[in-house]
């Protein structure tokens, strides 16, 4: 199987924080190696670099293919794609020593190249000379490197192969057979996609199932060719050929519908030479799974709908509302902090919410009648129904609330969040993708119930649920930073680490001069990801296509296929 390693983005700084915009592919090959064995020819393996903070660590590597200087390897590597961000790499390419380590010998090292993330991407296919130390060329050695993008649609099929009665290259023993699978690219040039272990000393092989992305296979088009090719495998690297055959993915389906499905496996030249020749072998595809990969617009256009909440803190830090200094001050002719980004985060989220009706929340304020300090009230003081009709409706709620209440404290949001969270667990129990919920916390503070709010986040991490955080006014909010998981896992008290992470938090402060887009598209960054995260999580794919569904696009998508 291959192997298929990811390497994510540290985010970024709050004010942009790193949005990833697709997962892509690498697939490598080399030419004209120099040969730096004295019997054999050299034995290359290529080792991926990535650069973090100035430093260069190893991601990951290819296998190691013997006795070859146009080596083309199997290894898929795997990244997010980071559109704002120089994603530098390397690529080193050693012959490899038996058990000897890489780089303790000059001799090992055949080249190398430094590029960037975004340089593959926009090429596709990068050709560049290897070089040696002190910039010097490595002969006529260059590397090639294919990059394809996953695509949010995409998926990934798990295939069983074997074979039966293949030819007999050995004189002593029988064959030691692997394969070999090519996609024909639009331009007749072949890319290898899969190339199977070696199975010694057998006739009628049965390979390991493999998983490969629809999108590296056929380019998600199932009449696309496919050039099959089984070898008998040399240490000297010149593998006895066996035969081929070409397959489709349409054909490679017909087994999902209990046909038999199996290749003549053929060499061409015993054909031409032998009247009676039938085949080298028959290949039999034994099964195959399909794997759906889904998207945050899968889910969307399936008719998920997203559940908007809001709670706004009305702690006496805020500033008396009758005060033009005071962060709820309404004036008429300037929305404040508040309003702008409920205004903001609400007219996108109300877009995908069908009846546009939204809960709308307030904590940390002394209600009537009795004037006791409640962390969890309805906004328009009606508990039976907190629901505000579009955004407009709740300003107005928000509006009305002022003048009735009394600023208090403390600034305890815990309440809120598991209030939602148990929301969020009573829609969990239907098993499908319906109903998903995101709460937008704006505070001028930070809260006072750390403790608890760990707590009830890492409960929430296991239901349909986005956390927003908006730091509002001018207060140090250093401390909030525990509650994005953009540092670190958050945990509770007692140590548990949250599911998944669902909190995004961001001062508005550093969004004063810039539109109120540009607060909407950092705030709700991590959202698609975090709908696809949950769902995939439970296994749990989009309900039917809604065809009379419009939905806008939530910027920015993030995709995320998961394998």
């Amino acid at each position: 199987m291959n192997d298929v390693q990811e390497a994510t983005s540290p985010a970024a700084s709050l004010s942009g924080p790193a949005t990833c915009v697709s997962k892509v592919e690498l697939r490598v090959s080399c030419k004209a190696l120099l040969d730096r064995d004295t019997l054999n020819k050299s034995d290359p393996c290529v080792i991926l670099m990535v650069q973090t903070q100035g430093q260069w660590t190893e991601l990951d590597r290819t296998e190691v293919i013997k006795s070859n200087l146009h080596p083309v390897f199997a290894k898929v590597f795997m990244l997010d794609y980071y559109f704002e961000e120089v994603q530098k790499l390397r690529f080193e390419v050693y012959d490899i020593h038996g058990t000897h380590s890489i780089g303790t010998r000059d001799d090992d090292f055949l080249g190398g190249v430094e590029c960037t993330l975004g340089q593959i991407v926009a090429q596709k296919k990068m050709v560049k000379p290897l070089l040696l130390k002190y910039g010097k060329y490595a002969g006529k050695s260059t590397i090639t490197v294919h990059a394809e993008e996953i695509s949010g649609n995409n998926g990934y099929v798990e295939l069983s192969i074997r074979a039966k009665k293949l030819d007999d290259k050995d004189l002593f023993s029988k064959s030691d057979p692997f394969l070999e699978i090519y996609r024909i690219n639009d331009d007749e040039t072949e890319q290898l996609v899969h190339r199977t272990e070696v199975i010694k000393n057998n006739l009628n092989p049965v390979w390991e199932p493999f998983k490969v992305s629809l999108i590296s296979l056929c380019s998600c088009d199932e009449d696309r060719k496919l050039k099959c090719l089984v070898w008998d495998y040399d240490s000297r690297g010149k593998h006895d050929f066996i035969g081929e055959f070409y397959a489709t993915f349409r054909e490679m389906q017909k087994i999902s519908s209990g046909n038999k499905v199996s290749w003549d496996c053929m060499n061409p030249k015993y054909k031409q030479k032998k009247k009676n020749y039938k085949n080298s072998g028959v290949v039999i595809l034994s099964d195959l799974k399909l794997h759906r990969v889904y998207s945050f617009l899968d889910y969307i256009m399936g008719g998920c709908q997203i559940h908007f909440t809001v709670a706004i803190d009305f702690t006496a830090s805020n500033g008396d509302p009758r005060n033009s200094c005071s962060l709820h001050y309404i004036n008429p002719y300037q929305p404040n902090e508040y309003l702008k980004a409920l205004i903001a985060v609400g007219e996108i989220c109300q877009d995908y919410d069908s009846d546009k009706r939204f809960s709308a929340l307030g904590f940390g304020a002394r209600i009537p009648p009795n004037y006791e300090v409640s962390h969890d009230f309805a906004i328009n003081f009606n508990p039976e129904d907190d629901e505000c009709e579009e955004i407009q409706g709740v300003v107005e709620a928000y509006q009305n609330c002022l003048p009735k209440i009394q600023l208090y404290g403390p600034t305890n949001v815990s309440p809120i969040i598991s209030r939602i969270a148990k929301l969020a667990a009573g829609d969990g129990t239907i098993k499908d993708a319906s109903r998903y919920h995101i709460l937008l916390i704006l505070t001028d503070g930070v809260v006072t119930d750390m403790a608890d709010t760990r707590e009830a986040i890492v409960r929430g991490s296991y239901q349909p649920l986005s956390i927003i955080i908006v730091g509002v006014g001018n207060a140090d909010f250093t401390d909030m930073q525990i509650l994005d998981g953009d540092d670190g896992v958050l945990r509770s008290p007692k140590g548990e680490p949250v599911l998944r992470d669902i909190v995004q938090f961001v001062p508005f402060r550093d969004f004063k001069t810039a539109s109120p887009a540009a607060l909407a598209k950092c705030v709700l960054a991590e959202v698609p990801k975090q709908v696809v995260e949950y769902y995939s999580h439970k296994a749990i794919a989009p309900m039917c296509p809604i065809t009379d569904l419009t939905t806008p696009t939530f910027s920015p998508i993030g995709n995320t296929p998961t394998e």
